[in-house]
């Protein structure tokens, strides 16, 4: 019961949360001006009602379910991950999404002007990478988890060379600079069109890891004990690893590199509901959510100019993920 009560006061504060980002920015909104345009005034101006529309549905919406939905999406893949490996350490860029993600953004830049062609190569190539990984995983016989450790290793490797071989031959003067920071994190190019198509997607995919989450307990007492009780440990694996791809695929694409989200939040979690991934991943689902949305909402407002994501998440996460995982130890004996 206070478990339940714990998952519905995140949820509340999330929504909170996302209430009052949409006033928050360069031109504050009220509450009475969100509730005049959103309740239809009769008597309201039309000039100012077409200036909240751009402001709230243009920019700052798309923006907060940006940050909503990458920051669920690396907790809940982070969260799945450790719990498939068993071990605390283990983050969303394992078996080398991120990596391949950040070539295909890097290739994308070089190659096209087009954002959406950026985005595909972006998509393709994380998905790429863990295709790799599994492929080279199944080539030798052993511990399947340590040979996906391994492989994930290798393949990030691979792609980190590669994109410091693009890095190397892009120009110096346009492309270097638009790929250094777009690696560096942050959602000042997430518009409506893109969110309205790729919110679903993060949604689906989000909802089948939570959905595996019954099973994926039974696969944390390892391979033997899954198997004799009826769980086929080899497509549960392949299942929550696709999904897993899935969503942290598309972080990259709306968001670039987003670091230490999926690898501190899921500690977090396990400290406020325990190690039990029916409630865990849930949990860390909203913790994610409005602990990225607090950090963008920091990157845009505090500093003059906005400060990439991914060196806000960097230098929280490191503190908190010292305290975390020792406070979250007991979950691991």
């Amino acid at each position: 019961m206070i478990m339940h009560l714990r998952t519905f006061g995140l949820f509340f504060l999330l929504l909170a949360c996302m209430v009052v980002s949409l006033g928050l920015g360069r031109y504050p909104v009220t509450l009475a001006d969100m509730h005049q345009y959103f309740g239809f005034a009769l008597d309201a101006d039309p000039d100012r009602m077409r200036m909240l529309k751009t402001l709230l549905l243009e920019v700052r919406l798309p923006r907060i379910l940006a940050a909503v939905c990458v920051g669920a999406a690396l907790s809940v893949s982070g969260a799945a991950f450790q719990a498939m490996f068993i071990n605390p350490l283990v983050s969303p860029g394992l078996l080398g999404v991120l990596a391949g993600a950040s070539l295909g953004a890097a290739l994308g830049m070089v190659l096209s002007t087009s954002w959406i062609v950026v985005q595909a190569s972006t998509f393709a190539f994380g998905l790429l990478a863990v295709g790799l990984a599994m492929f080279m995983a199944r080539l030798y016989r052993g511990d399947r988890l340590l040979l996906l450790v391994l492989s994930g290793v290798v393949v990030s490797a691979l792609f980190t060379a590669l994109l410091s071989i693009i890095k190397y031959l892009a120009d110096p003067y346009n492309q270097l600079p638009a790929i250094t920071y777009w690696l560096m994190g942050g959602f000042s190019l997430v518009n409506r069109e893109s969110m309205t198509i790729l919110t679903p997607v993060f949604v689906l995919g989000i909802g089948v890891v939570i959905s595996l989450s019954g099973y994926l307990n039974v696969l944390t007492m390892g391979d033997e004990e899954a198997r004799s009780l009826g769980v086929r440990v080899t497509w549960l694996r392949v299942a929550l690893i696709l999904a897993a791809t899935l969503i942290s695929s598309l972080t990259v694409v709306i968001g670039g590199i987003i670091g230490w989200v999926g690898l501190i939040i899921p500690h977090v979690g396990r400290m406020l509901v325990g190690p039990d991934n029916r409630i865990l991943l849930p949990v860390s689902a909203l913790l994610g959510a409005f602990y990225l949305l607090v950090i963008d909402n920091i990157s845009r407002l505090v500093f003059p100019v906005e400060i990439p994501l991914g060196i806000l998440t960097s230098l929280l996460g490191i503190p908190v993920f010292a305290v975390a995982l020792r406070s979250s130890r007991g979950g691991w004996s």
